[in-house]
């Protein structure tokens, strides 16, 4: 006798035991990385996602309810593209059952197909032969044999057996996945996660890892704030707002008039509706003017207030004051210690470390808004793996006046800097140039190959040294400095180029620098050369030409 409807205190059963499925493939779905480039972090992405939204989400027996705060934990801890759509697909999942206080076969169907069509829909060129063709040729292949007699162990046993061979063929429209000899790493790692629920239905049972804990927040001196203190830095305000339906509540409620009414307050604004509820994080002065204004649409769910003095009198080095405004402030990912610094010396306003692999989630982004006070904010990337988790904070965090600049790399990103005029007024215009500055940048790496590779006419043995052009292998060499001069020799138009920057990796040594300055001029007499200790990690040389 199967299971013909579940609960949301099973599906939270289900989705950790698909969680502790994943974690034990996560370095595998890692090593698919098809690149030779030690940057593939996908089962890493994939468990982080998941991973917050079962810690945001607390045990409902509505099934709706429960994936509601999945979906909302899930988005705003995606990290990576594969966290990214995967975190878009439960939002789907989660819409479609939002009103299901427990969830039958036909449901469950309807809800995998919503939750592939919000995912492809979150992605501006979707490729097929990815985790998108897998959630969709899944269900689409057998949305017309699940019978209202079907249990659910039948529906996922079918659905993963459909996902199974469309992975199987993933290689045959992607090429590359094919040269390698691989299948899609996004798409492996649904699957296993799907896996892992269905098998908690048949009394496999694992228990997921424990993720970190959070740090415990170091205790407050309260003694470092009485009665002469200064009082500059106001209070540090949050809550989670339900909307009233009762006639004395004022029903028309907007998000965006609630952003500019808070304006009036206060600064650091985060202000996300969904559906009846909004959450708001602000510093304000005034904290009794914003419980009024909250209070005429609803009643708080949650409430914090903590005076930020107390807290920033602790070390005066860390004292934070009230940001000055600016009309255009900017958001950069790096990583690397030297290019934090270098992002904050040439004037960003939060450089967010995005780590090795540069998977930055939704909820740093969201942070990074909250601390600027500018009219206008531009994002950085810099790296395509962190486009999608900017790009969805940005509609997370409901404004409009957040701009992502679709850097590739952090050459692309400095010559973007670069470019702002800072002293202008006119906002569009900065971002124009900024935009042609990234735009006219082209980015070669080097680094070593961390497996074999073979694609058409290029492959690499694990230890050969690569230079790849807008992340495309075209040089390999045992030699890297030679390998650097061989991809420079494969730029066409570099009699043109003006500037090289070079950026320096944290596992090579600044005395390889001469030696390559000295080579490059030889033969390009013309292009100016500077080297900037970087400190990133996977790319031994990051070098932009503009």
């Amino acid at each position: 006798m199967g299971t013909k409807r579940i609960t949301g205190f099973q599906l939270e059963q289900m989705l950790k035991n698909g969680l502790a499925a994943l974690q034990t493939r996560e370095d595998e779905i890692n090593r698919l990385n098809v690149f030779p480039v030690s940057d593939g972090d996908t089962g890493t992405n994939m468990r982080l996602t998941l991973e917050n939204g079962i810690r945001y989400a607390a045990a409902q027996l509505h099934v709706g309810v429960y994936l509601k705060r999945l979906s909302e934990g899930m988005l705003l801890g995606a990290r990576g593209n594969s966290g990214v759509i995967l975190s878009q697909f439960f939002k789907g999942f989660s819409v479609e059952l939002s009103r299901c206080a427990q969830a039958g076969v036909g449901e469950l169907r309807n809800a995998l197909i919503r939750g592939y069509r919000t995912a492809y829909n979150a992605v501006v060129k979707p490729a097929e032969g990815t985790i998108l063709t897998v959630t969709r040729e899944g269900i689409e292949h057998i949305r017309g044999q699940i019978t209202r007699s079907a249990t659910v162990e039948q529906l996922l046993s079918m659905y993963i057996a459909e996902m199974k061979k469309s992975l199987a063929l993933t290689p045959e429209l992607l090429p590359v996945l094919k040269e390698a000899g691989v299948v899609d790493s996004g798409a492996l790692g649904f699957v296993t996660i799907t896996e892992g629920m269905l098998q908690y239905l048949y009394g496999d049972v694992r228990l997921p890892a424990p993720a970190a804990p959070p740090q415990t927040p170091k205790p407050v001196n309260l003694d470092l704030f009485n009665e002469n203190s200064a009082f500059e830095d106001g209070y540090c305000m949050e809550f989670i707002l339900q909307l009233m339906a009762a006639p004395r509540y004022n029903q028309r409620f907007r998000i965006s008039r609630l952003i500019e009414d808070l304006k009036l307050y206060g600064n650091s604004i985060v202000a996300v509706q969904d559906g009846k509820r909004v959450k708001v994080h602000i510093h304000t002065l005034l904290p009794a003017k914003i419980i009024t204004l909250a209070q005429e649409f609803g009643e708080f769910l949650t409430f914090k207030l903590e005076n930020m003095q107390v807290q920033h009198n602790e070390h005066d080095k860390e004292l934070k004051t009230t940001p000055r405004h600016k009309r255009l402030a900017v958001v950069a990912v790096v990583n690397g210690e030297g290019l934090r610094r270098l992002f904050g010396d040439l004037g960003c306003d939060v450089v967010i470390d995005g780590g090795a692999t540069m998977n930055t989630s939704s909820q740093e982004f969201i942070d990074a808004f909250a601390q600027t006070d500018a009219d206008a904010v531009v994002v950085l990337p810099n790296n395509p793996n962190v486009i999608l988790a900017a790009e969805q904070a940005v509609k997370l965090y409901g404004a409009d006046n957040i701009t992502v600049l679709p850097s590739h790399s952090v050459a692309e990103g400095y010559f973007a800097i670069a470019m702002d005029v800072r002293n202008s007024d006119d906002i569009d215009f900065r971002i124009r140039e900024m935009r042609g500055g990234l735009q006219n940048t082209l980015t070669l790496c080097e680094t070593t190959a961390r497996r074999d590779y073979a694609y058409h006419d290029i492959s690499c043995q694990k230890g050969e040294e690569i230079l790849l052009i807008d992340n495309k292998i075209v040089c390999v060499n045992a030699d890297w400095k030679q390998a650097i001069l061989d991809g420079m020799h494969t730029v066409a138009d570099i009699g043109d180029r003006e500037t090289c920057v070079i950026f320096r990796g944290a596992d090579v040594s600044a005395a390889d620098e001469e030696p390559l300055r000295q080579a490059i001029g030889e033969r390009w007499p013309l292009l100016e050369v500077e080297f900037i200790d970087g400190g990133q990690r996977v790319y031994h040389w990051i070098i932009g030409l503009t």
